[in-house]
């Protein structure tokens, strides 16, 4: 299985241990799914991460170590192709990454991006929907 998980996914999983997004990352690193970024994501992790509203709630320790583990034991992919729609620009190379790495998954909290439900193959959820959908 292949997945995409959204920076703010990323971000809630850190900031809250026993959230779904936390859930997920604990999955992933048990190797129940492969992770697929970007060289695109990584500097908007980094990005975010410097933010002082997230500063203050998380280490850059932390946030380094996520940064870190992800180059190291996730797909990157970034020949990505031009993506036109998300409601929201910025989210548009998400769904790239989701149609360029076949995903099955692309997890996030973006009301924009969950509206669509699917891009291509991808279906697109939550952390909470995935961990349902894995517990069948």
């Amino acid at each position: 299985m292949r997945v995409v998980i959204d920076t703010n996914v990323l971000m809630s999983a850190l900031m809250l241990a026993s959230s779904p997004p936390a859930k997920v990352l604990v999955l992933w690193r048990n190797r129940r799914f492969d992770l697929l970024t970007s060289s695109q994501q990584l500097d908007e992790i980094a990005r975010v991460t410097r933010y002082p509203k997230i500063r203050a709630r998380l280490s850059p320790p932390l946030a380094g170590r996520l940064v870190n583990r992800i180059r190291e034991l996730a797909i990157t992919i970034d020949k990505l192709p031009k993506i036109n729609r998300s409601p929201d620009p910025d989210d548009n190379y998400l769904l790239a990454l989701a149609e360029a790495g076949h995903a099955d998954f692309l997890l996030t909290g973006d009301k924009s991006l969950l509206d669509l439900k699917r891009h291509k193959a991808t279906r697109i959820l939550t952390a909470a929907n995935l961990l349902d959908l894995l517990s069948d």
